[in-house]
């Protein structure tokens, strides 16, 4: 059973896009960014950051209306403003041509950075991304259409609804420590509501814009899948794979939405192997 980890600490503060913006950074050397997925937090890198930041200078944060960022009514917390938001910490952070570690929408706000805001990486590891045509389960598009009935239910039920659907990401029964960590932003009078508004503003046409663009990248690509993902099916990650790297998906076994949950060391290794310099 994997032991409880330390939290991973936040103290910076960025405002963009009238947002604010909570961050950190640890190690040494070469940047490196990490970017997390919904319904997440930069905290699902928690067992993954402090294995590579003895060779790396690691930054990550927390997507807007996420984790320990601004979260307020009439936020605009799509993949739309995502990219910007990378591209302005690029920019605050002083870094060009970063490593890049990316999931779900993290997935999707680093290819639309790429595409769109002509962010260039050093090298890129994907895994389990929103990426491509078509996405959003069946509950995704009930809230949607419902958003203003899920954001006012009774405290119990949304707790309830809310340990079920985190489960989903994983294959392995998640632990009491991890439901608490990825619940807590999402509890409470301002965390609620926030839950569902994320999901009411899941829409397509932000990856529609940037699927049709993919072609290899500029720098080393390997994309990672769980082989038991029950959010994005395998399939999707050798589409993509076959898109923008030269290179196959690796599969991971006994992982499925949620690798750092169910497999972190494959995450590790695969960044290890990227970034280190072959042997001669």
């Amino acid at each position: 059973m994997v032991k409880d980890v330390p939290m991973l600490e936040l103290p910076n503060t960025s405002i963009i896009d009238n947002n604010t913006v909570k961050w950190g950074v640890c190690g040494s050397g070469p940047p490196l960014v990490a970017i997390h997925g919904t319904p997440f937090s930069s905290q699902v890198w928690r067992r993954i950051i402090p294995q590579l930041a003895d060779l790396r200078t690691v930054y990550f944060f927390d997507l807007v209306g996420y984790g320990q960022s601004e979260m307020r009514e009439g936020q605009n917390v799509s993949l739309s403003v995502q990219n910007r938001v990378l591209a302005a910490l690029f920019k605050e952070w002083g870094i060009s041509r970063p490593d890049v570690l990316a999931h779900d929408f993290g997935g999707a706000t680093a290819l639309r950075g790429y595409y769109i805001d002509q962010l260039r990486y050093r090298s890129l590891t994907i895994f389990d991304a929103v990426a491509m045509a078509p996405w959003g389960s069946p509950f995704v598009q009930h809230v949607r259409k419902h958003e203003a009935a899920f954001a006012g239910m009774p405290d119990y039920m949304h707790r309830a609804l809310l340990a079920s659907y985190l489960q989903t990401a994983a294959h392995n029964p998640l632990s009491k420590e991890a439901l608490e960590i990825y619940s807590a932003p999402w509890l409470g009078s301002i965390g609620q509501p926030a839950f569902y508004r994320q999901i009411a503003q899941m829409d397509q046409k932000f990856t529609d814009e940037v699927q049709g663009l993919y072609a290899p990248l500029d720098c080393p690509v390997t994309v990672l899948w769980g082989e038991n993902d029950d959010w994005i099916p395998y399939a999707k990650g050798e589409a993509l794979a076959g898109l923008i790297s030269d290179r196959p998906c690796v599969p991971v076994k006994n992982a499925g939405h949620l690798v750092q949950e169910d497999r972190p060391e494959a995450i590790v290794a695969a960044v290890l192997k990227q970034i280190m310099p072959a042997p001669q």
